[in-house]
């Protein structure tokens, strides 16, 4: 059985925190986050690494990763730009933000044949998490017309910053552990020990306390691509004037489910997260992560002698 592939989307521009978070240590033997990642990842079973990113940013990841992952497994890399589009489509002059997560991961279709994770650089998830989405992802297969997909689920609570506002994907789940819908919330933060949001900055939303959230943890088969593909076209002819709309992986999921094309598991985890949102988050995860040293979790120096 082919292993799965782990796609790592590592284009983003960092506005909130203030420079390139996708390259900035936080380990003891300057680890970033995308090392935790892939080094939970080939622990779990997956057995290659995509990494979508910005031209300007590619030099410096990939000197970085040549030095360990590269050495340890299969890599490849994609890069998400904004002149990336169907034939036909002029993209607005003035566009300088990438077209969004959806986008990011169309842009893998030429090196990607296998059942795959998506997740964002700059979050770290868990050995618990690539284990359970791998396993998963393993016996993944598209039947009676509908697609096989799965993403890891976090608390709410568990994943906000205590330095501002974030964007989370609050997800209705079935009985059965199914996703059900998934809103994509602006403006939320803690109040008291669950969370609220608002779209206005006045008024002000409470969400229950244990709703699950999508943190871009994602399993797909290869028949994402084509959806993907179908989708990003109809997104431009409608919104790519906008020179911030963005293609969003959760709206095309979103879109799947209710249209019955796709159901998408929604796999539990004990697994921590924590990620770098804004540059004061940055002390509390090198904090976390030296926890998990201690505790033995992972080694102080990350890939010394870890051999392919």
């Amino acid at each position: 059985m082919q292993k799965p592939t782990l796609v790592i989307m590592a284009a983003g521009i960092g506005s909130r925190y203030g420079g390139l978070k996708q390259i900035d240590p936080i380990g003891p033997s300057g680890e970033i986050i995308i090392d935790y990642s892939v080094y939970d990842a080939l622990g779990a079973g997956f057995g290659k690494v995509v990494f979508v990113v910005r031209e300007e940013i590619k030099s410096a990841l990939k000197e970085r990763i040549d030095r360990s992952i590269a050495k340890r497994c299969e890599t490849a890399y994609v890069i998400q730009r904004t002149e990336n589009v169907p034939a036909g489509f002029a993209v607005p002059p003035e566009r300088e933000k990438p077209w969004g997560t959806g986008h990011a991961v169309l842009c893998c279709r030429d090196v990607v044949d296998a059942p795959f994770a998506v997740i964002n650089a700059d979050d770290f998830y868990g050995r618990l998490a690539y284990q359970t989405l791998c396993d998963y992802l393993r016996q993944a297969e598209d039947r009676n017309g509908r697609y096989d997909y799965s993403m890891v689920g976090y608390p709410l609570e568990k994943t906000l910053s205590e330095h501002g506002q974030v964007t989370r994907g609050v997800c209705t789940v079935s009985g059965e552990g199914f996703l059900m819908e998934i809103d994509e919330r602006a403006g939320i933060e803690k109040s008291n020990a669950s969370a609220q949001y608002t779209e206005d900055g006045t008024n002000w939303v409470a969400i229950p306390q244990g709703s699950l959230v999508s943190m871009n943890m994602w399993g797909f088969t290869p028949s994402l691509f084509s959806e993907l593909e179908a989708r990003f076209a109809l997104f431009l002819a409608k919104s790519g004037r906008g020179l911030k709309a963005e293609f969003l992986l959760p709206d095309l999921i979103g879109s799947l489910v209710a249209e019955k094309k796709a159901q998408v598991k929604v796999l539990s985890t004990d697994a921590c997260w924590f990620g770098v949102t804004y540059q004061q988050d940055r002390p509390w995860v090198k904090r976390a992560i030296g926890s998990l040293i201690q505790a033995q979790i992972y080694p102080a120096d990350l890939w010394k002698n870890k051999e392919k």
